[in-house]
């Protein structure tokens, strides 16, 4: 397993934390449908991967712009598809993860990781 991939897991992992934690907070605080606000919850934690994947998985050289950003939301699409859809499963087949829905962010996450990293990698963050 090559070191940018561990690099990757470990921003996705703190991806998870944001994503779960802004879902989490939507649902229990503000009465959210967490099938709707998983979109506010997934733009939060692309936002913050991006900035982390630039500088600390694929170490980009150059500033940031709105434009990288925006083919780094757009190129996840992809992996958020494929996330939404396990995300979207878990909470219709259990439940109780309705009322804890950063369990359907955790197996999203991880259906969407290998779509995420090959996108990240060929397209947005390419040398």
């Amino acid at each position: 397993m090559s070191s940018r991939f561990l690099r990757f897991c470990l921003v996705g992992t703190a991806g998870f934390v944001v994503d779960a934690g802004a879902l989490q907070a939507m649902v229990t605080l503000a009465g959210a449908n967490p099938f709707v606000a998983r979109a506010g919850s997934f733009l939060a934690a692309a936002t913050f991967t991006w900035w982390l994947n630039r500088r600390f998985t694929f170490e980009v050289g150059h500033a940031p712009t709105r434009t990288e950003w925006a083919q780094y939301v757009t190129a996840m699409t992809l992996g958020a598809a494929v996330n939404y859809a396990a995300f979207a499963a878990t909470l219709l087949m259990l439940p109780f993860a309705v009322r804890q829905p950063w369990l359907g962010v955790a197996v999203g996450s991880v259906a969407g990781l290998a779509v995420n990293y090959l996108t990240s990698r060929h397209l947005i963050f390419r040398h």
